[in-house]
């Protein structure tokens, strides 16, 4: 696999945020998913921080034997969501954004070094997503209040959320790279002085 370039002395890092999962399907159900209000408030300010100097993609998974059948209400994406013109969609069928999806292709079309990870569900489609960009060789951060789940039989969804966020700090990744795990309001603070 090819690895995206770093940015070339003097240049900008170029940035997307991808928005996992965030449909209606996928917040259908019970127990609810962890604080799911506040986690769109935050992805809706990370995307607007980062649209000026990079792109936003959101990441539908279709599948109907899932009830995410494309173009149903289910598959929609929440209404609460902020999209603009130039955002875009790419659709999934597994949990990895990357796998036989037009992901990797588009971001490389464009330039992209560096994702923000947020979505939906932190230990399924979210977790693979960003090891996967890892592996890529993509900078990776994510937003440790930026992503959810809903309780699982063994574990609560904050400790699913408190346990993701530690494994992918501590990622082992080569060349010394790590997978950066920062609230959501530092990183807008940091996007904005970018």
């Amino acid at each position: 696999m090819s690895r995206p370039l770093p940015p070339a002395r003097g240049h900008r890092k170029m940035r997307a945020l991808l928005v996992v999962d965030m449909q209606v399907g996928c917040f259908a159900g019970e127990p609810p998913r962890a604080d799911q209000e506040g986690t769109v408030l935050r992805m809706n300010a990370l995307a607007g921080a980062i649209r000026p100097k990079g792109m936003v993609v959101f990441v539908q998974h279709t599948d109907e034997e899932e009830g995410l059948a494309r173009g149903s209400g289910a598959w929609q994406l929440l209404p609460a969501l902020n999209r603009a013109p130039g955002d875009e969609t790419v659709e999934k069928t597994g949990c990895d954004s990357f796998l036989e999806t037009r992901l990797d292709g588009l971001l490389r079309t464009r330039g992209v070094t560096d994702l923000v990870i947020v979505g939906c569900a932190t230990d399924f489609c979210v977790d693979t997503t960003v090891r996967t960009a890892a592996a890529l060789g993509y900078g990776v951060t994510v937003p440790g209040d930026g992503h959810t789940t809903r309780d699982r039989p063994h574990l609560s969804a904050a400790q699913i959320i408190v346990h993701h966020n530690y494994m992918w700090a501590d990622l082992l990744l080569p060349r010394r790279r790590r997978v950066r795990v920062t609230p959501t309001g530092a990183l807008i603070s940091e996007l904005r002085n970018d």
